[in-house]
């Protein structure tokens, strides 16, 4: 038969029930059970048969609600969890430096080959001056490999690619640190480098098209001409104004040095023929007489506010990704404690 739940009683051992007890009042929406020694608690509803002293199978199924993660709020418990937010802005933040890298390194590696040095890696080491190219292939190759840890280790909360994203990314934000003070305390030792810099890519003027290509535009850009002025072009055996040299360019310089007229159309590569056998005072109405150190010394003082938010920008861009990837990692390390 079947008994009201407010008739259960403690069975005493006899009802089957291993002594389990239920207390019921019907005043009351809750009931308390106590589970009983096999695991198993007699709850309000179940069917029970007196007389075989059984549980139905009803009567066993029932107490799967107590497992429920609901707490006596209704509400379901919240553990650590891993931020959304953080996790997509972190990847995309990477995904952009992960391409721009891709697009350096491709345009490095494509310059190269189209100068045979892929063909020809010892031909690297042969050019006396520097090599831009190099900077497209440095520059891609921290961007795409910073990146792709970024970009990975948020997508797949890897915290090893994540721990070396932040310790690579901090490292250079220190070398940059170290770099500027450097070059602030020891000014004048920076200017005799960037003297001797110049100096040196001047003597391989002519033995790369990409080297030839930057001297131009710096010339060109900050109106100058060699390192510290026109006299430094005899450091090159086209220029130099020796008596043995044969070359049609002997006594000049190249034409990013030349005064433009703002009538010509076209670009006068043969305006700096000669020049230099000219008085120095004659010179100044053909080209730029003022050296290129000076110069950008100049340009650096008069552009100084830009400069530093461009370095501030790019600092605060670091620290942002560093935050960024150790707040990913705690996140995860959190969520692994309660596995």
């Amino acid at each position: 038969m079947r008994m009201r739940p407010d008739e259960l009683v403690d069975g005493g051992g006899g009802g089957g029930t291993g002594g389990g007890r239920c207390v019921g009042d019907r005043g009351l929406t809750a009931w308390s059970c106590e589970r009983d020694r096999r695991g198993v608690a007699s709850l309000p509803g179940l069917k029970a048969n007196v007389g075989a002293g059984a549980l139905s199978p009803d009567a066993v199924a029932g107490p799967r609600t107590l497992a429920s993660p609901i707490t006596m709020s209704g509400k379901h418990f919240k553990g650590p969890e891993v931020s959304c937010c953080v996790k997509y802005v972190l990847f995309g933040f990477n995904i952009v430096f992960w391409l721009l890298g891709a697009a350096f390194l491709g345009i490095g590696l494509w310059a190269w080959a189209e100068k045979g040095v892929l063909s020809n890696i010892s031909s690297i080491t042969d050019l006396g001056g520097f090599d831009p190219v190099w900077l497209f292939i440095v520059v891609g190759g921290v961007m795409f490999i910073l990146g792709f840890a970024g970009c990975i280790g948020a997508l797949r909360e890897n915290t090893f690619l994540l721990k070396f994203f932040s310790v690579f990314l901090g490292l250079i934000f220190f070398l940059e640190l170290t770099t500027g003070i450097l070059a602030f305390v020891f000014k004048d030792w920076i200017k005799d480098q960037l003297n001797l810099f110049i100096n040196k890519n001047v003597q391989a003027y002519r033995d790369d098209i990409d080297l030839q290509n930057l001297i131009d535009f710096a010339q060109e850009y900050w109106l100058c001409c060699g390192a510290r002025g026109p006299i430094d072009w005899d450091l090159n055996i086209y220029f130099n104004c020796t008596d043995f040299n044969p070359s049609r360019e002997r006594c000049g310089v190249p034409f990013s040095c030349c005064i433009k007229d703002p009538a010509e159309d076209v670009i006068n590569t043969q305006c700096g023929y000669d020049v230099r056998l000219k008085m120095e005072i004659d010179q100044q109405d053909y080209i730029y007489t003022k050296g290129c150190v000076g110069q950008f010394e100049k340009w650096l003082q008069e552009n100084l506010i830009v400069v530093a938010g461009i370095f501030i920008a790019i600092a605060l861009l670091q620290i942002f990704g560093i935050c960024l990837a150790q707040n990913l990692v705690t996140d995860i390390k959190a969520v692994k404690a309660n596995w």
